[in-house]
């Protein structure tokens, strides 16, 4: 890693860390964001289970309803809702047959049917590829798992091509690619060439939000960093948002397709309107690159720069930023951190996607729960500016695992008959979930020394990733039992909740620069108060 002279911070406040052009190009930053968000998670609504049951011969209309008054003659009911895919045996002992009307219509004998009726006119990959019933829903919970594995390759990936062409390649290409895979994913004639078109879909748009991230904080000054870090994951909350709208307005999947990955396509002129990240420049030496983008900064925002400023923009080489990630394993400290840091993450994400994706199983509206699901996310990170500086990073993260694990606890006693308060309750469980995971991100990044931060912060990050590879697939535990998903919700949290504990306080301490810093965190020798 390369680490830029902080004469950069002094430059960009000068020319204005916050002015007309930074404002401009946060925004179309923030667009490309609200764009990635949306297709990441356009998978829950293309993929979506639907509300149906077996079409009965004789007796359905042209256009059938869905629980007509003789329908439990007909079709078997558990938990006061018919069965999806069997249906009684007609009686063809009985002379006369009264449409269904009676019960001795039928016999007692259950069949497996292949023809149904559905509650609303909703389409999803559920009729494309004829995945009805419960034998085939690991097929449907399958679409999300393989979107994440695709994230977790794309993840890697295009961290190798971001460091050697440039943050504005990934960010822009990434999402082009990733809308090209998207629209053809409406033309794939199997269920298994949809799958491949979800993978690479999601390697290829993997990488564009990191880098969105850095390049929007990196176009202020260091005061305003944290704000735009906070715009640019409300803006993610904001793409989750317009999926869900998208999908209820048009309520098919291949319509969803089209408005969520088509815009994508019309980023290629960002190109030539959207600078390269200006570290990544310095770290490459591109001085001349440098110059030009700071120069444009200063003129759109008013501002004079003088070309002494420039000229004391160096790099300065860490070689020692390269030690190997194995030197984390001569500490036995470190490494029992790590593997504390390991679970946190994959508890983070497994009960932040889990929480998002289960909340179309919700008893109300799915869209609309979908919706508020999503932003409640928005007042989490905004609470997270205050909390992780108020009560400290140990305790802001331990409070909020037990937050949604007390929520999800509660929420297995609220009646079914009352959506508006399971709603809320589920809604603060996203809330602690969705703070959880932003601090985890601020803890990790001051637990490891400097030459070692990145790693440790990358392998955290691509072992989270088997948590939201794991959360779609929480509709099959409700198979073998309707509370186990929010039970398993409940155990992860507590015990994240419980191991975080573990972790040193971080507030107000200098960052490690040595592996005996880092261990010595939290102790009278690492307690050493920030500049």
């Amino acid at each position: 890693m390369t680490t830029v002279d902080t004469s950069l911070d002094s430059v960009l406040i000068q020319i204005g860390d916050f002015g007309k052009y930074q404002s401009f190009m946060f925004g179309l930053v923030c667009f490309g964001v609200i764009l990635h968000s949306g297709v990441h998670v356009a998978f829950v609504f293309t993929a979506m289970d639907l509300d149906y049951r077996c079409e009965i011969p004789d007796c359905d209309a042209i256009n059938p309803q869905f629980e007509p008054p003789w329908l439990d003659n007909a079709i078997p009911f558990s938990k006061n809702r018919p069965s999806k895919c069997t249906r009684f045996v007609f009686n063809n002992v009985t002379d006369s047959f009264n449409n269904c009307s009676k019960a001795t219509d039928f016999t007692t004998t259950v069949e497996t049917c292949h023809s149904f009726v559905y509650r609303t006119q909703e389409k999803s990959i559920l009729q494309e590829y004829d995945l009805q019933c419960e034998d085939n829903l690991w097929k449907l919970t399958l679409v999300g798992t393989i979107n994440n594995v695709g994230q977790f390759f794309g993840l890697f990936i295009s961290g190798i091509i971001s460091d050697k062409f440039g943050r504005k390649v990934v960010f822009i290409l990434g999402l082009i690619f990733c809308g090209v895979c998207g629209l053809l994913r409406t033309l794939a004639p199997t269920y298994l060439w949809f799958l491949i078109l979800e993978f690479l879909d999601a390697a290829f748009g993997a990488g564009s939000y990191v880098c969105g991230f850095i390049m929007g904080v990196e176009l202020v000054g260091p005061k305003r960093r944290v704000l735009t870090g906070t715009l640019v994951s409300s803006c993610y909350a904001l793409g989750e948002v317009f999926a869900a709208g998208s999908a209820w307005f048009f309520k098919d999947w291949r319509p969803v397709i089209y408005i969520l990955y088509g815009p994508p396509m019309l980023l290629f002129f960002y190109f030539w309107v959207i600078p390269e990240s200006i570290r990544w420049n310095l770290s490459k030496g591109k001085m001349e690159e440098v110059k030009k983008t700071l120069r444009r900064v200063a003129e759109v925002n008013g501002k004079t720069i003088s070309e002494n400023s420039l000229e004391k923009l160096t790099i300065v080489d860490e070689t020692h930023s390269k030690n190997s990630f194995f030197e984390v394993f001569k500490s036995t400290t470190l490494v029992l951190r790590l593997i504390n840091c390991i679970f946190c993450w994959i508890t983070c994400a497994f009960l932040f996607y889990g929480l998002t994706l289960n909340s179309v199983s919700l008893a109300g509206n799915a869209y609309l729960d979908f919706i508020f699901t999503s932003l409640i996310e928005v007042p989490a990170y905004f609470m997270c500016i205050y909390v992780v500086d108020k009560l400290g990073r140990k305790w802001s993260l331990s409070g909020s695992f037990f937050l949604t694990a007390c929520s999800c606890f509660v929420f297995l006693f609220i009646p079914q008959d009352s959506p508006t308060g399971s709603l809320a309750i589920y809604l603060i469980g996203k809330f602690g979930s969705t703070v959880s995971f932003t601090v985890t991100y601020v803890i990790t990044s001051e637990l490891f020394p400097t030459p070692l931060r990145h790693s440790m912060m990358g392998a955290c990050s691509t072992f989270g990733r088997i948590g939201s590879m794991v959360a779609p697939q929480a509709p099959l535990l409700a198979q073998i039992w309707d509370p186990l998903p929010m039970i398993m919700f409940i155990l992860m949290a507590t015990t994240a909740g419980l191991l975080t504990l573990l972790f040193p306080e971080t507030l107000n301490i200098k960052l490690p620069d040595t592996i005996e810093e880092a261990v010595h965190i939290g102790k009278s020798r690492g307690n050493v108060p920030k500049d």
